[in-house]
C-alpha cells in the first residue's frame, strides 16, 4: 500500500547532529519532516547537504537556541506562515507552517517552561493559548492538516517512565496538561496514542542518569491530525535506533504513516487511470493496441446535455396555418441537415379538398377556401 510518511525530530543542534540527521533521512526516507531546536542562524542552515539528500526545505533559525524547519522529499515546501500570530513582540523562532505533498504542516517547538513558577512558565502558557486560537481554524479545514513538533508536554502519567520524580517539572504541570487536552478537544487526533493505545511509548530520554540505557523515557513529541487526515492514519512509531547513535540528540524521530489520499472523482480519477500504462511500464505499441479509452465523464455529461437539449424553436404553428421558418437570430440557429447543411423547412400542409356540389334543388354557395 502506498503511504505518506510524516515525521518530527528535535535534532538538538542541526550543525552538530547533521551526520545523524542525514543518515536517518537516507535510511527511513520520510516524505515530510518537521525539525526543532536548530540552534543555528538562518545563514548557518546546511541547505546544500539537505538538497544533496533529496529534500527541499524552509527554515526559521535563531542563534544558540530555538529554530524550526520543514523538509519535503523531492520538492520544496510552500510557506504559509512564519511565526505564531497574536503577539508582535514575540521574536522567538518556534512556529513554521508550510504545505508539502498535499498536507498543511504546522511545525512547532513549545517552550520547556522551567523553572516553575516563573516568567518562562508564564510565557509557555501564553504561547499555548495563542497556539490554541490559531489552530482552531486549521482543525476545521476540509483539507489535511498536521500539527507536529516538540510540545514539551507529557500528556498523562502513562507517557513517562516514572512521574514521581518529575512532579515539579513544567512538562507535567496541570496547566500544561490541560492546555494539551484543550487542544485535543478542538478535534485533533493524537496519532501515536490512537495507534498504540495504552502502550507506553517514549520519544525523549534525558542525557543524565543513564535514562537511555534504562529506557527511562518521556513522550513529549507529538503528531496531531485534523479529522480529514486522521481518517488516513495507518501506522505510527519512533525510530529509536537514531537515539542510540554516537553523539545523538536526546530525542528520537517520531513518525506516522498515512494511507494515500483517495483520487478525486470525475475527470481527475479517469486521468489517473489513463496514465496507468506509463506507470506499469507498458510500451507505446501496447498502449495503442488496447481498446480505445472510454469517454471521460465530462464528455459524457456534455453529450447527454446535447441529447436532452430543447429543440430550436420557430414561430408557433396552428392547424390551419403553416408559418414559414424565419431568418435565424443570433441566439438560436435553425436545425440543419447533416449532409447538405441546409435549413430543413417544415413540410407544407395539403389544402383541403373542395366540397361536393349540392343538389340542384338548392342554390350552391361559393365554398370558402381554407387558407
Amino acid at each position: 500500500m502506498k503511504t505518506l510518511k510524516i515525521a518530527t525530530y528535535n535534532v538538538n543542534g542541526i550543525r552538530s547532529r547533521l551526520p545523524q540527521l542525514l543518515e536517518w533521512l537516507r535510511r527511513e526516507a520520510p516524505d515530510i519532516v518537521g525539525l526543532q531546536e536548530l540552534k543555528s542562524v538562518d545563514a548557518g542552515f546546511p541547505i546544500a547537504d539537505i538538497h544533496a539528500a533529496g529534500y527541499g526545505a524552509l527554515w526559521m533559525g535563531q542563534s544558540a537556541w530555538n529554530g524550526v524547519a520543514v523538509l519535503a522529499k523531492g520538492s520544496d515546501p510552500v510557506e504559509s506562515r512564519r511565526g505564531l500570530p497574536g503577539d508582535p513582540r514575540d521574536t522567538q523562532s518556534r512556529y513554521l507552517e508550510a504545505m508539502a505533498h498535499g498536507v498543511l504542516v504546522g511545525c512547532l517547538y513549545l517552550l520547556n517552561g522551567n523553572p516553575r513558577p516563573g516568567p518562562k512558565f508564564d510565557y509557555k502558557l501564553d504561547w499555548f493559548a495563542r497556539l490554541q486560537r490559531h489552530v482552531r481554524q486549521l482543525v476545521a479545514l476540509p483539507h489535511p492538516v498536521a500539527l507536529i513538533g516538540d510540545f514539551n508536554v507529557v500528556p498523562t502519567d502513562d507517557d513517562i517512565y516514572n512521574p514521581a520524580s518529575w512532579r515539579r517539572d513544567a512538562l507535567l504541570q496541570p496547566e500544561s496538561r490541560q492546555a494539551y487536552a484543550d487542544l485535543l478537544a478542538q478535534g485533533w487526533t493524537d496519532s501515536l496514542r490512537k495507534v498504540h493505545g495504552a502502550r507506553r511509548i517514549y520519544t525523549f530520554w534525558d542525557y543524565f542518569r543513564q535514562h537511555w540505557q534504562r529506557d527511562a523515557g518521556l513522550r513529549i513529541d507529538h503528531l496531531l491530525l485534523n479529522p480529514p487526515l486522521a481518517t488516513r492514519l495507518h501506522d505510527a512509531g519512533v525510530d529509536r535506533w537514531v537515539r542510540d547513535l554516537p553523539h545523538a540528540s536526546d530525542h528520537a524521530p517520531t513518525w506516522i504513516a498515512l494511507k494515500a489520499a483517495a483520487p478525486r472523482a470525475g475527470v481527475a480519477a479517469l486521468t489517473d487511470k489513463a496514465t496507468g500504462p506509463a506507470k506499469t511500464g507498458r510500451s507505446a505499441k501496447a498502449k495503442k493496441a488496447t481498446k480505445p479509452a472510454k469517454p471521460t465523464q465530462l464528455a459524457k455529461a456534455r453529450k447527454t446535455a446535447e441529447q436532452h437539449a430543447p429543440p430550436v424553436t420557430t414561430k408557433a404553428t396552428t392547424a390551419t396555418k403553416v408559418t414559414k421558418v424565419g431568418k435565424p437570430t443570433g441566439a438560436a440557429k435553425p436545425l440543419q441537415s447533416p449532409k447538405a447543411g441546409r435549413t430543413v423547412k417544415p413540410a407544407k400542409q395539403a389544402r383541403p379538398a373542395k366540397p361536393a356540389k349540392p343538389a340542384k334543388a338548392a342554390k350552391p354557395t361559393k365554398p370558402t377556401r381554407t387558407p
